[in-house]
């Protein structure tokens, strides 16, 4: 057993494998075994937090490593969970029993839904969150988890020993080093280190190491990972500046009120915890061009916008938005950061100015003439892996057992505020100054390093089930393009990867139409439940209930038949042609605009009545009735890519040196970096051509019918053997 930093002697150690690279090791042969973990999950974050639950759901003792208890649950930019996108993987790991959501539901000052003008398909959940609340919620369900144990610790280091056979790497995990020198073992390690790999706080011209303010960056781990032979890359993302709500004019800006009644994120709640009446409001401001000319009279003072380090290119500071796009005038939303907080989050205006002029821009906007910046803007940078060397179910190719989630696999922060940090120094401020002020004023205040969007609770609910499943031997749970936004997301990953922080959109969605907000349940929390067991039974219990009463309902409605003339004389609102000649079904009656499950169990009280006494399931049915008829279109698409995904290519395949299929180098370079497991994830793969896949589909096939007959021929054998004893016997 060996971990990568020891005794100042360098080993290189053999494996079955392949070559381990010449790195420092030391033997551990002799150390006690105790701790000992089924799952460790580095890091506290929002996809360490998921991953540590998911673990201790599916049953394995978790241990949770992150450098401060108390941080647990912060948010460290904006203050706001879903969105257009967001709001699907949100449901999506609320149907995995993940946390975020139920939280959110506890812990929210604003909710609504964005995207109302367009179809349900395309709905973003959303809401503001008030910090302190949602980090004592996380808290007090993160610290009563059973089987999970929360330690403070650092960590430095991996303790390695020799692969399994049966499965592709160069080495397996077994344990972690802290910074103390103390080992802990584990089965499975997930890395969920958010912005803390060599991550560098950006104030001014000068840079200060930090994971995030008062906390020291992982110099250690992230010299083993590249040691180990991992591609290793840099991003940049940032927050806007703070300001003091009673220096802000809200009278004359646009006010949004939330939602009534607002719709709540967790399956398992029918509301919110807060009336839609005692909720806090939104306001809508706009940049001006003298907010441009400040920002273009600067640039001098803008190191970043000259560097190579790629920042949100959905989400960008101020500064690339005046150079990308000039002249024109930018939303800036000013959003509250809790019931009692005196403080307002200005989405939109993420920047790296120096302080003085931060304020000098803010005053020019409307509304903010006399604001009072309490917090500047700042940027951090940090490395993250190539999302090309993990597999879909997030465990490394490299190393068996280490799975990697969250932003250390390219994925942004939250939508709102892991803005592009194109910084610029502070005015030739002492930077030691400057970071003792922004620390005095942040640390109460949650911290760049624990920024977590929905991409990183997904990732970490799907790692820490994956994690604890390899610890028992189990398949792991994927989830495909087909079945969740999850699939998508990880699919993106895993085969195109990405140089710049990835971020969800619906537009990246094949299959939108089914892979909706509303049926996230009936798509995932029974495969929860049965292949992961990452599900409670009473979640499962009501997911079964509502798909049976979905498809009765259904049935129901689609039995239910008069003439048009009829349902007009029964629902007089609703815009239907009394000259069709054919019966009109219900179903299709409910695909009106104007007609809901009320006003059509009114037409039709018996046996309509029952499905209006569950809001969420007449909801639902009037969702499945707009969707009726595309949805059979779609559905017979995505069997198609279902075949293509069940047609398996070999794990130990070596794409450099095969010879039974014709591939060009490049390709061969391509599939050998991102390992694809399906002839689908292969396809989509850039620069592997059709002519590759159909190379590759023969080669796979070829492979099955060998296989097929290497299994059958000890068979034959045996029936001829059989048959040779039974012709003796005869004579």
């Amino acid at each position: 057993m060996f971990y990568l930093r020891g005794c100042g002697r360098w080993v290189a150690a053999s494996f079955t494998k392949q070559q381990f690279p010449l790195v420092r090791l030391s033997s551990d042969s002799a150390a006690p075994r105790t701790p000992h973990f089924d799952v460790i999950v580095i890091g506290g974050g929002h996809a360490g937090t998921e991953a540590a639950t998911a673990a201790a759901r599916c049953g394995s003792r978790t241990l949770l490593l992150t450098h401060r208890v108390d941080t647990i649950g912060q948010m460290s930019c904006n203050p706001s969970f879903g969105g257009i996108g967001k709001g699907h993987l949100m449901r999506e790991v609320d149907a995995l029993d993940g946390l975020c959501s139920r939280i959110c539901d506890q812990s929210g000052v604003h909710y609504k839904v964005l995207n109302r003008r367009k179809g349900p398909a395309v709905w973003g959940l959303r809401a503001q969150i008030d910090r302190k609340l949602y980090k004592q919620n996380m808290q007090k369900e993160i610290l009563n988890t059973p089987l999970l144990t929360v330690q403070e610790g650092a960590v430095e280091d991996l303790i390695l020993t020799e692969p399994e056979p049966e499965h592709t790497g160069k080495c397996r995990v077994s344990g972690v080093v802290l910074v103390d020198g103390s080992t802990v073992y584990a089965e499975s390690v997930i890395l969920t280190t958010g912005t803390f790999l060599r991550g560098m706080i950006v104030i001014g011209l000068e840079m200060h190491p930090a994971g995030r303010l008062g906390d020291q960056p992982s110099i250690g781990l992230a010299q083993t990972l590249e040691k180990l032979g991992f591609v290793v890359g840099r991003l940049k993302t940032g927050t806007p500046p703070r300001i003091a709500k009673d220096s802000i004019n809200f009278s004359i800006l646009n006010k949004q009120t939330p939602d009534n009644p607002s719709v709540p994120f967790s399956f398992t709640n029918e509301t919110v915890w807060i009336k839609p009446e005692d909720q806090l409001p939104c306001y809508l401001t706009h940049t001006n061009p003298r907010v441009d000319e400040i920002v273009l009279k600067n640039l001098h003072l803008n190191s970043h916008v000259k560097e190579t380090t790629r920042g949100p290119r959905y989400c960008p500071s101020i500064e690339s938005k005046v150079l990308r796009f000039p002249n024109r005038l930018h939303q800036v939303w000013l959003e509250p950061e809790g019931m009692d907080s005196d403080l307002i989050y200005p989405q939109g205006l993420s920047m790296t100015l120096p302080a003085e002029l931060q304020e000098k821009m803010i005053t020019c906007i409307r509304g903010l003439e006399k604001a009072k910046v309490i917090q500047p803007g700042y940027g951090v940078q940090y490395d993250y892996l190539d999302p090309r060397q993990i597999t879909p179910s997030l465990e490394t190719h490299l190393v068996q057992r280490l799975f990697f989630a969250g932003q250390i696999n390219g994925t942004t922060g939250y939508e709102e505020a892991a803005a592009q940090t194109e910084s610029c120094p502070v005015a030739r401020l002492e930077c030691s100054d400057m970071i003792s002020q922004v620390q005095a004023i942040l640390l109460p205040q949650p911290s760049v390093a624990g920024t977590a969007g929905m991409h990183y609770n997904t990732q970490g609910v799907i790692a820490g089930i994956n994690a604890s499943l390899r610890v028992s031997r189990k398949p792991p749970f994927v989830v495909s393009r087909t079945e969740g936004y999850i699939g998508v997301l990880i699919d993106d990953l895993t085969t195109l990867g990405t140089s710049e922080p990835y971020r969800m959109f619906t537009s990246r969605v094949e299959f939108r139409l089914s892979l909706r907000p509303d049926n996230a349940d009936i798509r995932l929390t029974l495969r929860g439940y049965k292949d992961a067991g990452c599900v409670s039974q009473q979640r499962y219990e009501r997911a079964c209930w509502m798909k049976s009463s979905l498809e009765e309902g259904i049935s129901v409605l689609k039995s239910i038949e008069f003439s048009s003339s009829k349902w007009k004389n029964l629902i007089p609102e609703v815009s239907i042609s009394t000259s069709r000649s054919l019966p009109v079904r219900a179903l299709d009656v409910l695909k009106y605009e104007e007609v809901d499950m009320d006003s059509l169990a009114k037409a039709v009280p018996e046996p309509l009545k029952k499905y209006t006494k569950c809001r969420e399931l007449a909801e639902r049915l009037k969702i499945e009735a707009t969707y009726e008829s595309v949805l059979f279109h779609q559905l017979q698409e995505i069997k198609g890519v279902q075949q293509d995904e069940a047609l398996q290519l070999p794990k130990d395949i070596d794409y450099l040196t095969i010879r039974d299929v014709s591939l060009s180098h490049e390709v061969r370079e391509k599939l050998h970096f991102s390992r694809p497991q399906t002839i689908g994830a292969a396809s989509r793969i850039p620069g592997v051509t059709p002519a590759a896949i159909i190379n590759l589909l023969r080669f796979v096939k070829t492979t099955q019918q060998r296989q097929a007959a290497m299994n059958e021929s000890p068979k034959t054998d045996q029936c001829l053997r059989n048959a040779d004893r039974l012709q003796e016997r005869q004579l």
